[in-house]
Parts: C-alpha cells; sequence; structure tokens
C-alpha cells in the first residue's frame, strides 16, 4: 500500500497561507510570499530528499493551477530538476469544479474524495500532497494520510490561514526522524501517523497518573 505524504511550510503561529508569493492566495492576507526571505539552501536540500521516490502529485485546486501555470516552464531554470519530476508523474486534481487539465499528466479525482484518495495508494507508491491547505483538512479529519512533513519558520504573522484549522480530529503521530534545521532557523518535523487517539493523565499524580 502507498504513502500519502503532506508537505506544508508555516510559520510559528502555524500559518501555511501563501509562502511562495503574493499571488497564491491573496484573499485577506498581506503577507503572501513569506517564505522567501527564510528559504535557503538548505531547505532547498531537505525539500528535494523528501520528494525521491515521489510517484504522483495530490493538490488542491488552487495549488494545482499555481504549479501548472508554472512547471511545465521551468526546465531550464534553477529548480529544473523538481519541474522534471513534477511534468513526468501523474498529477491529480481535487476540486469540486471543473478544472483546465492541460498539465500533461493530469486527473481529476471524482466527487467522492475520500474513496478516490484511498484508490491511489493502491497505484502508487509516494503520494505527496503539497500545500492545498483546503485539501489538508479533509485529509486529517479523515486520518487520509501517513506522513506530515512540516517546515516550520521563525517568524509570527497573527493572521492567515492555518495547519490546523478545524481539520484535525484527535490522532497520535511518531517522530520519524531528529528534528532539521537550516542556517536561517527554520526547522523540518517529519512525523507518522500512529494508531490510537491521545490519552491524558495527571501531572500531580505518581507516575503522572498514566495507564499504560
Amino acid at each position: 500500500m502507498g504513502t500519502i505524504h503532506i508537505d506544508l511550510f508555516a510559520t510559528l503561529d502555524l500559518v501555511a497561507q501563501a509562502p511562495g508569493g503574493p499571488q497564491e492566495d491573496p484573499e485577506g492576507f498581506p503577507f503572501g510570499g513569506w517564505q522567501a526571505p527564510l528559504f535557503d539552501e538548505t531547505g532547498g536540500q531537505q525539500v528535494e530528499q523528501g520528494m525521491r521516490g515521489m510517484d504522483a502529485l495530490l493538490l488542491g485546486r488552487r495549488t494545482y493551477d499555481i504549479f501548472a501555470g508554472y512547471w511545465p516552464h521551468q526546465g531550464d531554470g534553477v529548480d529544473g530538476g523538481i519541474a522534471a519530476l513534477f511534468n513526468s508523474i501523474p498529477k491529480y486534481v481535487a476540486s469540486r469544479g471543473n478544472p483546465d487539465l492541460d498539465w500533461a499528466g493530469s486527473t481529476h479525482l471524482g466527487p467522492d474524495l475520500v474513496s478516490s484518495v484511498a484508490a491511489l495508494r493502491d497505484r502508487h507508491e509516494h503520494i505527496h500532497v503539497i500545500g492545498s491547505l483546503n485539501l489538508v483538512q479533509t485529509l486529517l479529519h479523515e486520518r487520509l494520510f501517513d506522513r506530515l512533513n512540516l517546515w516550520i519558520f521563525p517568524i509570527l504573522l497573527g493572521v492567515g490561514k492555518k495547519v490546523f484549522d478545524g481539520g484535525a480530529v484527535p490522532s497520535n503521530l511518531t517522530l520519524l526522524e531528529p528534528p532539521a534545521t537550516s542556517g536561517k532557523g527554520a526547522v523540518l518535523l517529519r512525523y507518522g501517523l500512529a494508531e490510537g487517539t491521545p490519552t491524558t493523565g495527571d501531572m500531580s499524580r505518581e507516575g503522572r497518573g498514566v495507564t499504560e
């Protein structure tokens, strides 16, 4: 069975809206492109390493439209390696509308999103969801993901759409590797979805009141 990876860039207050540029998602948000001054070579290497083995992209409509307008034209640019990967693998679009599918290898998922996404695990080994905050909320709510790769950048914005903006349900996660840092203060956290739901205890009791 394939693995669904959620890849997100977020601030310390977990804002993940429009990290790459002002036109990504400008609605009510004055900080589009907040990631650009904080992204360095180390971050780029982390992104590329995380994409090794990727054989499918799963995107929300807005992110798909941005990617489709950008990546097909970047073959000779500094991101040529990523462009070659994105342009060669299947792309799946989660949308209630009818997206333009001019980007080669693109497929519009059916109205039953949960079943359609689950079926992708039978067709691919490593499916990556990049950005696509509305789609991410659905995947979190349905626990329909296997790994959460979260880059946290050292700024606070106080406004904007957040990573866990109403979609998450109680879930256990496991840290898959030690946190990795970049020279500009970003921290990469790679988590895997674990079994069960969070338990509680009492810090004032012996053994913290936790039942094994």
